[in-house]
This record gives C-alpha cells, sequence and structure tokens, in this order.
C-alpha cells in the first residue's frame, strides 16, 4: 500500500502551477500545510499525534481557483479527497445535512483511491488467470454438457458445477496461440456473469433508503455460501477476457486490507473542502432568531468534526484529527469574524485570492496544462477539424470576458466558458459535416462573432 507522497513545497508550487494561474499566496500555503503532513510521518511516535494539521481558509470570489487548488492538491499527495458545500447544511430547515456524512464520503473516496491501487497490482494475476479460463472455455464450447443437480434455494446455484472433462495440451495451447493473436475475438462463449441485484435487493429497493440497501447487500455479501445471482449470457471473446479479468482481480483483492488501509490513509492524509462557508456565517447587527440560528447551529455541527472526533462508519470508525479541512468562501457580505470564535480558531491559516483580470485570463486560456483551447482543439480533433489559436484571438476571448464579468456577475475564469461556447457554437454543428479541414481562429473572427452579443446589453446579459 502507498502512503503519503513526499514532495518539497517548491516542487508542490510548480506542480500546481502547471494547471493553475496567479494565486501564489494560496498555493504556497496548501504547499506548506501538505509538506507538514510527510513530516509529521517522520517525528517521533509519541509527538506524532500531538502534532494538528494547520487548516487553511482561503477568501476570494468565485473562479478565481479556490476548489482547482485543492482538487489538484488532493490529487498530487494522492489522497482521499471530499468537496462539501457548507450551505448544504442549512437546506431542510434547522437540521440540514448530516454533516458527519462528509467523513463518511471521504472513507468512500478513499477505499476507491486503494482499491483502483491493488486491482494494479494483481492486473498482470488476473490477465493470466482469466486466459486460462477463456482457454478452457473455448476448448469445451463443443464437447457434450455434464449432468448437474443444482440444488433449489432462492434461485441461486448452491453447489459448484461439476468438474470440465480433460483436454489434451496440445490443443489448448493452439487456442491459446490463437487467443493472443486475436484469431479468436468474433468467436462467443457463454459466462455467468453476477447480476446487480438480488432477488432480496429488488424486494427493499426503490424504497429511497440507500443506507439500508447498502447495509442489507454487505449483510447477504457476508452470508457463508451466498455468492449472488448470476445470469447466463453469451458474449464473444474480447468481452468475455474483460469480464473474467474483473472476477479474477476480485479474487485476488484483500478487501479487509483494502479497508483497512482506506480508514488509515483518510485518517491519516484525508482532505476535505469545505466551500461556501460564508454562507453559514452569522450577520452582525441581526437578532438571534431567523436564518442565523440555522447558521450558527450548522457551524457548532462542523466544530467538532474540524476539531477531531471519531464518526462511525461502515467500514468501522474514523477519527478525523488529522484531516486537513480547507475552507473557502467569498466574504462580500459576511466577515471572517462573523463565523463563531472557536471555528475560527480551528483555521489559523487565511490566505485571501485576488480577482482575476483580463491579463490573468488571457495566461489561463494559453498557459495551463489543460486550458481551455486546448482542450477545444482535442474535441474538434476528433472530428478531423484542425483549429489553431492565434494570440490576439486570446487576447479577444479574455477581453470579452473580463467585459462580461465587469457588466454582470463576476464568476472569474468560469465566463471563460461561457465565452468560448458562445464563440464557437456554429462550428461545434457543423464540424461532423465539415471533413478533415484546418481552421485558424483570429481576433476578427473573435470580434465578429462575439461583438454584436456584447453590444447588445440585453442579449448579452444571458448569452455572456
Amino acid at each position: 500500500m502507498t502512503g503519503i507522497r513526499s514532495f518539497t513545497p517548491r516542487e508542490i508550487v510548480g506542480e500546481l502551477d502547471r494547471y493553475i494561474v496567479g494565486q501564489n499566496k494560496a498555493k504556497r500555503a496548501v504547499a506548506v500545510a501538505l509538506r507538514n503532513r510527510w513530516r509529521r510521518q517522520a517525528v517521533p511516535a509519541e509527538l506524532r499525534d500531538e502534532i494538528s494539521p494547520k487548516n487553511i481558509l482561503m477568501i476570494g470570489p468565485t473562479g478565481v481557483g479556490k476548489t482547482e487548488i485543492a482538487r489538484r492538491l488532493a490529487k498530487l499527495a494522492n489522497a482521499p479527497f471530499v468537496k462539501v458545500e457548507a450551505s448544504k447544511f442549512t437546506e431542510v430547515g434547522y437540521v440540514g445535512r448530516d454533516v458527519e456524512g462528509m467523513v463518511r464520503d471521504l472513507v468512500e473516496h478513499a477505499i476507491q483511491l486503494v482499491r483502483a491501487e491493488e486491482l494494479a497490482s494483481v492486473e498482470v494475476r488476473a490477465k493470466e488467470a482469466a486466459e486460462e479460463r477463456l482457454v478452457q472455455l473455448l476448448a469445451h464450447r463443443d464437447l457434450p454438457p455434464s449432468p448437474q443437480q443444482p440444488r433449489p434455494g432462492f434461485g441461486f446455484m448452491l453447489q459448484p458445477p461439476p468438474p470440465m472433462q480433460s483436454v489434451p495440451e496440445s490443443k489448448l495451447a493452439e487456442i491459446r496461440q490463437q487467443l493472443r493473436k486475436g484469431l479468436l475475438d468474433a468467436e462467443e462463449v457463454e459466462l455467468d456473469v453476477a447480476e446487480q441485484s438480488s432477488p432480496l435487493m429488488q424486494i427493499f429497493g426503490g424504497s429511497g433508503n440507500e443506507d439500508m440497501e447498502v447495509k442489507l447487500g454487505d449483510m447477504l455479501g457476508q452470508m457463508p455460501g451466498f455468492k449472488g445471482r448470476t445470469k447466463r449470457r453469451k458474449v464473444n471473446v474480447v468481452e468475455a477476457q474483460k469480464l473474467l479479468e474483473q472476477e479474477e482481480a476480485h479474487k485476488l483483492l484483500d478487501m479487509d486490507g483494502v479497508q483497512r488501509e482506506a480508514v488509515r490513509r483518510t485518517e491519516q492524509a484525508g482532505i476535505v473542502f469545505l466551500d461556501e462557508i460564508d454562507k453559514i456565517a452569522g450577520r452582525q447587527g441581526q437578532g438571534s432568531g431567523g436564518p442565523d440560528v440555522s447558521r450558527e447551529g450548522v457551524q457548532r455541527d462542523l466544530l467538532p468534526i474540524v476539531e477531531g472526533s471519531t464518526i462511525s462508519t461502515k467500514y468501522g470508525p474514523v477519527k478525523t484529527d488529522h484531516v486537513l479541512f480547507i475552507a473557502a468562501g467569498a466574504f462580500h457580505v459576511a466577515k471572517v469574524s462573523d463565523l463563531i470564535p472557536e471555528l475560527q480558531g480551528r483555521f489559523p491559516i487565511r490566505v485571501e485570492l485576488e480577482p482575476l483580470l483580463e491579463a490573468d485570463l488571457v495566461r489561463i486560456l494559453s498557459e495551463p496544462k489543460n486550458a481551455l483551447t486546448k482542450q477545444y482543439q482535442a474535441l474538434f480533433a476528433t472530428e478531423g477539424v484542425e483549429i489553431e489559436w492565434t494570440r490576439d484571438a486570446i487576447e479577444a476571448l479574455a477581453r470579452y470576458a473580463a467585459m462580461a464579468n465587469e457588466r454582470t456577475e463576476n464568476i472569474g475564469a468560469r465566463r471563460l466558458h461561457t465565452i468560448l461556447e458562445a464563440l464557437l457554437e456554429d462550428l461545434s454543428f457543423r464540424a461532423p459535416e465539415m471533413g478533415p479541414t484546418k481552421l485558424l481562429i483570429d481576433g476578427a473572427m473573435v470580434d465578429k462573432t462575439l461583438a454584436p452579443i456584447a453590444g447588445n446589453e440585453d442579449l448579452a446579459k444571458y448569452v455572456l
């Protein structure tokens, strides 16, 4: 099982620079926080539990990179990550969504991460085992079936199938060679494929209680002799190989070990991104009644989780003492001081993100590895349309985006998605009919398409 990846703060900032323009203060803050996790693992054991993470509060308008910084950080560290909106906890009156659910979601993400790593580690053995099973299936296709007498019981096969008749090794070797060369890809075999739900799950399913369905599935899966319901399907060799590889890989998985490592990684490396935390802040000068009761109640529910508590999950108790919490909010109306003092104290690192200027939007369109201009180039290339962006086209796009942000709500870099869709809508529609072609997008084309929209304030309000 892998642990926390060790990067220096400079390396972390350099990696974040590949995807996020500017915001150096925030990048440095999260880089130090991540490095401190590695440092903590290296200190003596008696002091390790005493070192708590320095949670971060990002302050800045929407669309400037707060979420992306946290998400990229988690990916870089190969850490469990979950994003939650603090305002969701107030949607149902004074109760809201269960705040402990964020920790359960974090464990689920950790399970997916660790499971994917373990599946990759057994991939070679799974492929070998699947190939051998497929060779046997192909070799026995034309042999007469052996009689079998299944015992009844809820529609499940409660006894193993009879052993296959022996086939000469020379015959198996010949089939194996043909299989590897792809000569048998069009052939069909019959497989027993596990169904997604059992009869009992179908009875209780659709009740709206997902927790009950999950727990029931876990309980049935742990019953001795319960293998689940299977359905015989006829599939081609290519699909059969994939299905058998998946089945063999899951046989090789140590799910108990996966769950233990997932819980450990959640506790030691988990990152929770609390967005819109300003929406649960109280308002100075207002009375104690009304929605502020709900807001303060949510803060007090969040407090023990951020401070460090033990949450019950389906994989066992999970401690949040060393989970890193990164909170973010625009704080246009509320102030950080409007949060309850106890919660303020749990976010000792404060970083303010800068609003994006026109020059920043130019860089966002051209510099990052995943820049929107590069994404659209890749999308149109699938239709045989090769597009090229000129510098003045990128500058024009940034200008119109900055103009729209000034006139209406400032949504930062998210405005670029709207601008590009408005520019390329007609081309996206016609691309499949254009055939292989090259297209240069320059500033004149951008102005020709967007100037009429931007010039009409009523239209710009809805389109841009």
